[in-house]
């Protein structure tokens, strides 16, 4: 007998990723703007935002319960690229355009292992569904990346009001596709919200790293889906 009856995933870092990336799609924002800028130029400036993220998210990670509150974390990244570039009095409003351009699937891009693996899980008779720290457009953006007919449900923070790690978020999703927490698992790529928080709710968790980050959290993760079956015993 098989141990789970479904498997839910992480978005970001999991699933897809921007494309081009998150710097080509700020140059064009600001090339519509008015405001020509180096690709390079703006690399040089994204540890910066990175940092706004964490340190937001280090403050309150709640904010992700919230449409209000995280467009609001967004639009502090991007302000802070535009003023490190030189852009004063637009910086809000092109700020305001990234969040926007990012609500658009055209703007992501699946990995390759992505699809296959849904359709083998639900194959050996699984549900899959995503349970992920997003805003309310997540559904639609996954819709619009053609993974609209082998999902059997999407739970995102902003629509909920609830985040990883957050137990109950994991409740609700296995609830919400009919499953007991012992006979689900949930991957994704963040020690801390996805692995923690799945465990504290006696889900099996995946670990995955797709860019090598080498974290040392006591856990080996996988490097891509392909490798998932083994850690469901599949």
């Amino acid at each position: 007998m098989r141990r789970h009856d479904a498997v839910f995933f992480d978005v970001g870092n999991t699933l897809l990723f921007p494309r081009p990336s998150v710097s080509e799609v700020c140059r064009e924002i600001l090339a519509e703007a008015g405001h020509v800028r180096d690709v390079g130029a703006i690399d040089s400036f994204m540890p910066l935002v990175d940092a706004y993220y964490e340190e937001r998210y280090a403050e309150d990670d709640a904010f992700w319960t919230d449409e209000g509150r995280t467009h609001s974390v967004w639009v502090g990244m991007y302000s802070l690229l535009c003023r490190k570039l030189g852009i004063e009095d637009e910086a809000v409003m092109i700020a305001r355009r990234v969040y926007e351009e990012f609500g658009r699937p055209e703007r992501w891009a699946l990995y390759g292992d992505v699809r296959p693996a849904f359709e083998r899980l639900r194959g050996a008779g699984m549900k899959v569904g995503i349970i992920s720290n997003w805003d309310t457009r997540l559904s639609g953006i996954l819709r619009g990346l053609g993974l609209g007919d082998v999902l059997d449900d999407v739970v995102s923070s902003a629509d909920v009001g609830l985040h990883k790690p957050d137990p109950r978020i994991f409740e609700l999703a296995c609830e919400r596709v009919g499953v007991q927490p012992a006979r689900a698992a949930h991957v994704g790529d963040h020690h801390y919200a996805d692995y923690l928080g799945a465990r504290a709710l006696g889900m099996t968790a995946v670990l995955i790293d797709r860019h090598g980050v080498e974290a040392d959290h006591g856990v080996r993760p996988i490097a891509s889906l392909d490798e998932l079956e083994p850690e469901l015993d599949l």
